[in-house]
């Protein structure tokens, strides 16, 4: 055996131990539960729709950035690795609005099972304020979160015309203000709101079966839109891994980086245009 297969099976080994040390250094820290306090944020994004502290966010940053880094410094350099960590922090604000988003969208959706549970409740006989205190706890999802927050304001004996106020803001969604204003409406001028509630709930139904179908029927085109956009992107990265350091000669020279920029302008503007093409514009 040479000197320098000795060693690199000295150096093999003591990397082997050096790991084990590390991961047991990484069990004794509890760095799993701090991974899970820094991405806890994420999580109430999306089941409460909060947004993040300046702490929160500057902690979502860095590990985004980190984590970027790492995985562009591991497919492409140092250069592609430090340009991914650049991408950190606009990186968490997309995925904070995106969830953010996706809870209002809940929140949304969940307008009719509350316009219906809150007139089945007042037909019972109950207040407004008896009412979203008695359907709050049983009704589920985003939805049922927001009246939750609603009646504990009302057992802290806020006023009922401004909670469903910040009710109907904090939906921000024209479900809720419909819901809100039948409902100070109809306790400034009467009327059969339970009636009301009812036919309320069945039109905001009647809109979302219609779009769940137009969603249906362009399921296919926005998959193959997606697909070809993605073609490219997953070649590139096939290109890397098959030979290590085919992005970094592609944009060595200047004609194929003026290319490559190129390129990422039309699958930036692609992706655009689908975005807008697809997205669901709601007052």
């Amino acid at each position: 055996m040479t000197t320098a297969a000795l060693l690199a099976a000295t150096a093999a080994g003591a990397g082997v131990l050096g790991a084990w040390e590390c991961l047991a250094t990484a069990e004794g820290g509890r760095l799993a539960d701090r991974f899970a306090l820094a991405l806890a944020p994420l999580a109430r994004a999306r089941r409460e729709g909060r947004a993040p502290s300046g702490e929160e966010r500057r902690r979502l940053a860095l590990l985004a950035a980190g984590s970027l880094l790492a995985g562009g410094w591991l497919l492409g350099g140092p250069l592609v690795g430090a340009v991914a960590a650049l991408a950190g922090p606009a990186a968490v604000l997309a995925v904070v609005r995106a969830r953010r988003d996706r809870y209002r969208e809940e929140v949304r959706r969940g307008a009719s099972a509350a316009a219906r549970a809150l007139a089945d409740a007042i037909g019972a006989g109950h207040s407004i304020r008896g009412a979203i205190v008695e359907t709050a706890p049983a009704l589920p999802g985003a939805a049922g979160h927001e009246l939750r927050i609603a009646a504990r304001a009302l057992d802290l004996g806020e006023p009922t015309e401004a909670v469903v106020e910040r009710l109907s803001l904090r939906a921000g969604c024209r479900a809720w203000d419909t819901l809100i204003a039948a409902i100070l409406l109809q306790r400034d001028a009467g009327g059969d709101l339970p009636a009301l509630l009812r036919e309320l709930a069945a039109a905001l139904e009647a809109a979302d079966r219609l779009e769940r179908d137009a969603r249906t029927a362009t399921a296919q085109a926005r998959f193959t839109a997606w697909l070809v956009i993605g073609l490219p992107v997953a070649a590139a990265a096939l290109a890397e891994l098959a030979a290590p350091g085919f992005l970094t000669a592609l944009v060595a020279a200047p004609i194929p980086a003026a290319l490559t920029v190129c390129a990422l302008l039309l699958q930036a503007t692609g992706l655009v245009a689908i975005h807008r093409i697809v997205r669901v514009r709601r007052p």
